[in-house]
């Protein structure tokens, strides 16, 4: 994959592509019900195909080949992974929102029942998908992705996004929540490429510093974006979070410092990177350009 672009879209394109013909592959299983084989298609239409990319340009960055059919697996199911995050977040009993990637949510389009399992079916489908990998590194990669997505990940950082725990007051507190909700899958997606590329210690270190600061500095971009985008920019609802009265790290510390850690986090992913050398300027060049979006 070439490094020599200028602009997200075009450096996240050959991703897109390379997972929407995994997808045709892997996603539905013989024997799956019409309808929800169509929810689970709808579902995982568009987006931006990050996770995929960092498990892919994580394994360049290690030395591996991206196009590997075990970096390929990895990358499906971190996706599946995180578009089943969006159906549930979606749902009226979590965030209620009516719009997702610029198209109805699941809910709407398909209706609650639906939603919800088409959800369950693209979390299972996704340990499936590296299972059948075959490859002894399969049940490591597994525990990543489970432990990222788990009660002390995803799940336990939506928990406590949703105040149904204790959860410090201040920025230290919304930091808890972002680096679970948001920043485990993104760190996950980010060691599976390294792991299944074969990287050493001292590479899947680097690596994942490298992604636990920018899974920050996404969601920090998020919160921003939230506060200064319109809805057609962003393809869902704008100002969400601020009508819905959740912390975000533009109310905890205002728009102006929010940007400065945006790129103080930024430049920390970017150092991280430094081990490497040039075999990880395709993931310098990522972090950047994430930090400029506009959606």
């Amino acid at each position: 994959m070439s490094k020599d672009k200028n602009s997200l879209k075009d450096l996240l394109s050959p991703v897109a592509q390379s997972v929407k013909k995994d997808l045709d592959m892997w996603l539905i299983e013989a024997g799956t019900p019409s309808s929800l084989a169509a929810a689970m298609r709808y579902c995982m239409e568009g987006g931006k195909r990050l996770r995929p990319a960092l498990v892919m340009f994580s394994a360049q960055a290690a030395g591996g080949n991206a196009e590997d059919e075990l970096v390929r697996r990895c990358a499906v199911a971190v996706e599946m992974v995180h578009v089943y995050s969006l159906v549930h977040d979606d749902l009226p009993a979590m965030d209620d929102d009516e719009l997702r990637r610029g198209r109805p949510t699941a809910h709407i389009k398909f209706g609650e029942a639906m939603a919800i399992l088409t959800g369950d079916s693209l979390l299972t489908r996704a340990f499936g998908v590296l299972a059948q990998s075959g490859s002894p590194l399969a049940g490591r990669l597994a525990g990543e992705l489970s432990a990222a997505a788990g009660p002390t990940g995803m799940v336990g950082g939506q928990v406590a996004d949703m105040a149904m725990c204790d959860v410090p007051a201040g920025y230290d507190g919304l930091e808890y929540i972002h680096r679970r909700k948001t920043g485990a899958i993104i760190t996950a997606a980010a060691r599976m490429g390294a792991i299944a590329a074969g990287a050493d210690e001292n590479k899947l270190a680097a690596i994942s510093d490298y992604a636990s600061a920018l899974g920050l500095a996404f969601q920090v971009c998020d919160d921003i974006l939230d506060a200064t985008g319109s809805t057609v920019e962003l393809g869902k609802t704008a100002g969400k979070d601020l009508q819905a009265g959740k912390r975000t790290v533009v109310s905890e510390l205002g728009l102006e410092k929010a940007c400065e850690l945006n790129e103080s986090l930024t430049a920390q992913a970017r150092a991280a990177l430094e081990p490497l050398g040039h075999k990880a300027d395709i993931l310098a060049e990522l972090v950047g350009l994430l930090a400029e979006r506009t959606n």
